[in-house]
């Protein structure tokens, strides 16, 4: 059992209920404050936050430079300035607390900030590999089709090459949120499990068109030939039968799963076995983005794309799915005339 300081922790349940209640910070985030607290916590021996000293940010910082992840490297940059600054918030907040304001004040606290040189480096980008749409359509086309959970597996790739949408809500949907008739998926954010809860209307995008067939044949075949109803998992868990006195798994149940690591299975499955690198199913989202470059398309509508990926500004498509590499610039910026 590890150790803990009594005081500590009331603050942290403090700290805690003031993020989810005040900032509205998901669990998920929460969980990276606790973790990067602890790590704080285990620096000092669990002395009590009341105690602080700005030696303590060097010999944390020194620590962190030491660590190592759990498959024995050390911490990567990122890693490291991000748990920097999830304890610099909560010891911000701690300096405005009462009883603090005389031993902690907001100077120290910047004894937490990373060196300039490491910020800058773990917030540089590293090139993103994404396939091509050659590539994700040869992938499709060696996935398996003959059970009902490899139909559903192939399903959901095309449903991911037509939508651009994330793991968890690919995973949460069900029949009730897809509309065929008018070509769209409503992924609601009250029941959806989007990022940081947001409602998006995502209109199929003009992909391959075998896309858009395997998936409608998908979901016709749900709501016509077993019956599905529209509460019912759009890309459903495995129904464990029993048969001859064994366990099987040969058909799907009606329930969703409980999180994205499936579509990430069968994703990254698609392409290895058509011997091609193992892409995880955001990188759809990159290959999306770079079909919009290709098309070169209005203004307008290059707005409306962005917006059917979940994006209110085009900057942010901009910036993170329309990938420039090193050559593409220095071919682009070679082509142009002198004025």
């Amino acid at each position: 059992m590890r150790k803990f300081n009594a005081d500590n922790e009331r603050l942290k349940r403090r700290y805690v209920q003031y993020l989810r209640e005040a900032k509205g910070q998901d669990e998920q985030s929460i969980d990276k404050v606790r973790a990067a607290l602890v790590r704080f916590e285990e620096c000092t021996k669990f002395k009590p936050f009341k105690s602080f000293h700005i030696d303590q940010t060097r010999k944390f910082k020194d620590a962190l430079g030491r660590a190592k992840n759990t498959r024995g490297q050390l911490l990567s940059l990122s890693t490291t300035d991000a748990t920097l600054r999830l304890v610099k918030g909560f010891f911000h907040w701690l300096a405005g607390q009462q009883g603090f304001k005389k031993v902690l004040t907001y100077a120290d606290v910047d004894y937490f900030n990373n060196n300039r040189k490491d910020a800058r480096a773990a917030h540089t980008q590293n090139p993103v590999h994404f396939p091509s749409k050659q590539a994700a359509y040869h992938a499709f086309q060696g996935m398996a089709d003959h059970t009902e959970l490899e139909q559903r597996d192939k399903a959901m790739f095309a449903f991911v090459m037509i939508t651009g949408a994330r793991v968890g809500a690919v995973s949460s949907l069900r029949l009730k949120h897809i509309n065929l008739v008018d070509g769209f998926v409503f992924q609601d954010g009250r029941t959806v499990r989007t990022k940081a809860g947001k409602t998006i209307t995502t209109w199929f995008f003009p992909m391959h068109p075998d896309y858009l067939a395997y998936f409608t044949a998908w979901v016709t075949y749900l709501r016509d030939d077993r019956k599905f109803g529209a509460e019912d998992a759009l890309f459903p868990k495995p129904e464990r039968r029993i048969v001859d006195g064994k366990f099987v798994f040969d058909r799907v149940s009606r329930n969703i799963y409980a999180n994205g690591s499936k579509v990430n299975e069968v994703f990254k499955r698609a392409f290895t076995q058509v011997q091609l690198h193992p892409y995880h199913p955001h990188s759809a989202r990159k290959t999306l983005g770079q079909e919009l470059s290709d098309r070169e398309l209005p203004l307008a509508t290059q707005k409306a794309w962005s917006q059917n990926l979940g994006h209110e500004n085009f900057t942010t498509t901009v910036s993170s799915y329309l990938p420039v590499s090193d050559q593409q610039q220095g071919a682009l910026i070679k082509g142009l005339g002198s004025v």
